[in-house]
């Protein structure tokens, strides 16, 4: 019998599958699967040596079967779900590609004993109703209203292909909480990009955002005071995890959700950041350079963060960050940002100063808490409702209980105060109630 190449490669490629991770339908399949791969890579090599050893003219015919039993465990091994190189996924199959499905479904139920700020189900601290405004709109004034959303919930995907340079890995994700006036059950894009040799070109979190510093919250907003932005961007980062640090350098979209300032122009914001690990904490810090435009006038703006991270205890975790945005709305949650005379075309920007604080608690592998306290403060009184802000402050105390593996359960009492720079005040009392469910 002559031993085919292709035969011998196949043998030679199950025995690999068998022997690296992987998993088929159940562990008992991949047991048997294994065993026959062991028993035919025997008989393989058996066959080779008899073949070298006998003249060609006395070789007996092939009697033994294997090359139909190797067509059989193809089969099989294509039916075989396939850990990947993510954790939780899976291999595509025939690919080398690993890909993980993920998301969650969550509710939530919400009741304010104030007013409540307009255009959003979450906190809006920087539109709680003061005296001015409700004269103007009887509405604005109602208290003790309750809403249930669903809307926050989302899906997504990521994957990771190997490469001669590393990984290249993607992530798409949405939600359906769409700023689309009173019909937010739309599809909202929230992440989609790629990562390959330091580069990721796509839409996530600005590089400005400190998210390792954002304490958890109930609440689907969060703390006012901190950057909270998604961009479109092109970014790169170069790190040494032995030596505990990362830089990374980005080009985002400049336009913001005001728009009029920030959709003609010529340059992208650009962002440049440090961050370093250490054994008790982390730390970082950030820099930005925007521009805004108007018909007769462009004007360049600029800020500062820093965050950190300090562990008390294994379960007790301290983080802060501070924020200083010279007119940007979108980089500093709550700030006043800037504004444009219609008549002249002259952009008057703010500065404003964000801090938020974080206390995380970890009581039990099931109980956790937060204490969170945000501000946001301006200086530049720009005459717009909701740009008019002189200080804002906001208090979270929440707990989150886990009965059994992805599901979390939160409650959390929310306290906030809007001054305005006219003297007025709005008070925000809330509670928000959450159910999520994830996989």
């Amino acid at each position: 019998m002559k031993l085919q190449p292709t035969l011998i490669g196949l043998a030679a490629s199950l025995l690999v599958a068998g022997t690296a991770p992987a998993l088929a339908q159940t562990s008992q399949e991949m047991n048997e699967m294994r065993e026959e791969i062991r028993k035919l890579r025997a008989e393989v090599e058996a066959l080779k040596k008899g073949q070298a050893a006998a003249p060609a003219a006395a070789r007996p015919a092939d009697a033994s079967g294997w090359g139909e039993r190797v067509e059989q465990l193809e089969i099989k091994s294509k039916d075989a779900v396939v850990l990947g190189d993510i954790g939780g996924g899976f291999r595509l199959p025939g690919s080398e590609t690993s890909i993980r499905l993920y998301g969650y479904a969550e509710g939530h139920l919400i009741h304010d004993f104030k007013e409540t700020a307009p255009f959003d189900n979450f906190t809006n601290l920087a539109l709680q109703p003061v005296k001015s405004e409700i004269d103007a709109d009887p509405m604005l004034g109602q208290r003790g209203k309750t809403k249930m959303t669903a809307q926050t919930s989302r899906f997504g995907f990521e994957t990771s292909t190997p490469t001669s340079a590393g990984t290249f890995n993607t992530k798409v994700e949405g939600d359906f909480y769409s700023y689309s006036g009173d019909n937010r059950n739309r599809l909202r894009l929230r992440h989609a990009y790629g990562e390959y040799a330091g580069f990721l070109v796509g839409q996530t979190w600005s590089t400005f955002m400190d998210l390792d510093d954002l304490p958890e919250t109930v609440d689907f907003n969060g703390a006012i005071g901190a950057p909270f932005s998604r961009r479109t961007m092109v970014r790169y980062t170069y790190g040494d995890a032995k030596a505990g640090y990362k830089l990374s350098f980005a080009i985002e979209d400049p336009e913001d959700q005001f728009g009029g300032g920030s959709a003609n122009e010529k340059l992208p914001q650009l962002v440049a950041r440090l961050d370093k690990s250490f054994d008790w904490g982390a730390v970082n810090v950030r820099g930005l350079a925007h521009e805004k435009r108007s018909l007769n006038e462009t004007k360049h703006g600029g800020g500062f963060g820093i965050g950190g991270s300090f562990k008390l205890t294994d379960k007790d975790l301290f983080m802060g960050q501070y924020t200083w945005v010279e007119g940007d709305v979108d980089q500093l949650y709550g700030s006043n940002g800037y504004a444009i005379d219609p008549t002249t075309g002259k952009i008057s920007f703010d500065k404003n100063q964000g801090l938020v604080l974080g206390y995380a608690k970890t009581f039990s592998d099931q109980l956790r808490g937060n204490v969170v306290y945000g501000m946001n403060k301006g200086k530049t009184d720009l005459g717009i409702s909701g740009q008019n802000n002189r200080k804002l402050q906001e208090l979270f105390l929440n707990l989150f209980y886990s009965p059994i593996k992805n599901v979390d359960l939160g409650g959390e009492v929310i306290l906030g105060e809007r001054k305005t720079f006219g003297g007025e005040t709005g008070k925000l009392q809330r509670v928000d109630f959450m159910g999520r469910y994830s996989f």
